[in-house]
């Protein structure tokens, strides 16, 4: 096996075991326990996928540039929902739920833009998430911010 086909296979492996993992995290309950070890987990994961990407892309610049920005923004929005949780400074969790479910987003765009042959798959995943990450932010914004900060980890 050469090594774009160890490099692919390694971005392939890290974006569906992404999907699998961002999804259990977002699905079980927010507090200290499974949800900080599936955040941490998804956050090597996330390494992973734009490592990757990065190296996939120099192998063929021209033609997997944008493979390399959604990458580095997918971690960026990932890490900086992770340092915002860990902070935990007023008004820090409709922040944090933004940038990790947006940065899901991008797993989601991404297996459906490889998987689905339509143009639809490059909006599909924000007309559903964008509305729904709204709702969890707005819905976070008003709890009481002590009770949030108890029952949601950073």
């Amino acid at each position: 096996m050469d090594a774009y086909a160890v490099l692919l296979a390694t971005h392939i492996a890290a974006g569906c075991t992404g999907l699998l993992v961002g999804a259990l995290t977002l699905a079980v309950r927010k507090r200290r326990g499974w949800h900080t070890r599936c955040g941490l987990a998804y956050q090597g994961i996330v390494a992973v996928m734009r490592s990757s990407a990065v190296a996939l892309a120099l192998t063929a610049p021209r033609v997997l540039w944008g493979l390399l920005v959604i990458a580095v923004t997918t971690e960026t929005a990932a890490l900086a929902g992770w340092v915002v949780a860990r902070r935990r400074r007023p008004g820090w969790l409709p922040v944090h739920i933004s940038l990790t479910a947006g940065s899901y987003v991008s797993f989601v765009t991404a297996a459906l833009v490889v998987n689905w042959s339509s143009p639809l798959a490059w909006v599909v995943p924000t007309l559903v998430g964008s509305p729904l990450i709204g709702w969890a932010t707005r819905r976070a914004g008003r709890g009481d911010p002590r009770r949030a900060v108890a029952t949601v980890p950073g």
